[in-house]
């Protein structure tokens, strides 16, 4: 089969790559569509030391399943979490699975991912899309669950004025979920043709070279995808205010020194923000509360896979860039 596969050193297609075979607890799945993530390009960097079948994003239908007491599944049109776990650890047993101590993460951790023709994930995974939401909209259940994660880890008290910092696909996302919060919500970037997508929003914007940095924000969401977003937020945020941090970037000899000691100097809260619930982000996409489809920049094949990565690393004024089979 096809395959999109990173090797530790370069991205290349692969035309036959082994068909995955499914255990008894996996379902195989054909995607219809399929996204391009930054995490794929940090991959790509060196993070998370990954090699194999790139990508996480996907809406797909379910081929064949590794045991018939889920053949229910087959023909069914799915999104799914991307965290395949054991459910056996003490992580798992406290029911935080994403941190299952044992996990594999499509296309992320020791588990080839979705740029390929065929894949597998666990059924337990799979969260079935309903007909109201179609596939340009549905490739975007993973990247919008990790955006309604931070609904769930955030105490909200008063009116408190939150900036989302980055305008990319995931800053675009979370200014968009932000905004149904009883709070004052602005979206800070660099791009003025990707911060005018939130005239249509009604989401409140500011290039980042026209904010003062005058730490006065009660929370600051980082999604800069950038070593030195995380110093931008903490010259935002006010004492004993909170950062969340979206951000995951591979490390490199060219990564700026960080000084924390404004963690410590302000009493700044930090927590990490990562998987989200994938059936939040359904029932979203279903209401219509969330647009999605004004962030699709450029479609490429699967087989054109290597070009769509180089496009997406090289033009910052694309947004979010999907792959068809």
């Amino acid at each position: 089969m096809l395959a999109l596969f990173y090797d530790g050193q370069s991205v290349r297609v692969e035309p036959r790559h082994p068909d995955p075979r499914p255990l008894p607890d996996e379902a195989v799945i054909r995607p219809l569509r399929m996204g391009l993530c930054a995490t794929d390009m940090e991959i790509c960097r060196g993070y998370m030391n990954f090699k194999g079948v790139l990508g996480h994003e996907f809406v797909g239908v379910v081929e064949s399943v590794g045991d018939k007491q889920h053949r229910k599944w087959v023909g069914q049109r799915v999104v799914g979490s991307i965290n395949c776990v054991c459910s056996k650890c003490d992580m798992c047993l406290r029911g935080l699975r994403e941190h299952c101590r044992q996990r594999t993460v499509l296309g992320i951790a020791r588990r080839d991912g979705c740029f390929a023709q065929l894949f597998t994930l666990p059924v337990v995974n799979l969260v079935p899309v309903p007909d109201s939401i179609d596939d340009d909209q549905a490739v975007f259940a993973e990247p919008l669950a990790a955006a309604y994660q931070i609904l769930r880890q955030l105490r909200i008290e008063g009116r408190p004025y939150i900036t989302v910092l980055g305008d990319g696909r995931l800053g675009l996302l979370c200014a968009q979920v932000m905004s149904q919060l009883n709070a004052t919500v602005r979206l800070v970037g660099k791009h003025p043709e990707k911060l005018a997508l939130c005239e249509k929003w009604g989401v409140k914007h500011r290039l980042l070279s026209e904010v003062g940095l005058r730490a006065d924000q009660d929370i600051v969401v980082d999604c800069t995808g950038s070593a030195t977003g995380m110093q931008t937020a903490m010259s935002m945020v006010r004492p004993r205010g909170t950062i969340v941090l979206k951000t995951t970037v591979a490390p490199s000899p060219t990564m700026p020194y960080l000084d924390l000691s404004p963690l410590v100097v302000h009493e700044i809260q930090v927590i990490g923000s990562r998987c989200g619930p994938i059936p939040e982000a359904i029932n979203a996409l279903a209401s219509g509360r969330i647009d999605v489809v004004s962030l699709i920049s450029r479609r490429f094949k699967l087989a054109d896979g290597v070009e769509a990565m180089n496009r997406a690393q090289k033009d910052r004024a694309l947004i979010k860039v999907l792959l068809d089979p």
